[in-house]
């Protein structure tokens, strides 16, 4: 195997959409490594998502489960998560329907509440930025 086949199988195969496989483990390499591996201009947005969660939140932890990255704090649960889709990334606030305002997203389950970010959507950092302090004081969700 040269250099170049070796490199292409180390990459993360994509699923549908363009979301990369990342094996579920706990830490920000895993996320890390899920981020290097996204595609195009999504690249940015889930960087400046991921900066944006560390920066406001510290202490936070991080993890990849299901092909998604998590952020949350030890003892309270996860309070956000996303994943990219063809046209857009999807950010979960999973008690969304607590914060003031609300993201916008409805979802089937009560408390969840969406934020979809498209290629060319403008991304208010200070909106978002208060979203994830409000979300990172509530209970999170944990896997039962």
């Amino acid at each position: 195997m040269n250099d170049k086949t070796s490199a292409k199988a180390a990459q993360p195969r994509l699923l549908a959409g363009g979301n990369p496989q990342i094996a579920k483990a706990e830490g920000d390499g895993p996320v890390q490594a899920y981020i290097a591996a996204v595609p195009g201009w999504k690249r940015d947005v889930v960087r400046r998502v991921d900066a944006l969660v560390a920066r406001t939140v510290p202490g936070v932890r991080k993890a990849v489960k299901w092909n998604s990255p998590f952020y949350g704090l030890e003892e309270q649960g996860w309070f956000l998560s996303f994943h990219c889709f063809t046209r857009y990334v999807k950010i979960t606030f999973f008690r969304g329907a607590s914060l003031q305002p609300p993201p916008p997203g409805e979802s089937k389950q009560a408390e969840v509440r969406y934020l979809d970010i498209h290629e060319d959507d403008s991304f208010d950092e200070a909106q978002f930025a208060e979203w994830v302090t409000q979300a990172s004081r509530l209970p999170g969700w944990k896997q039962g």
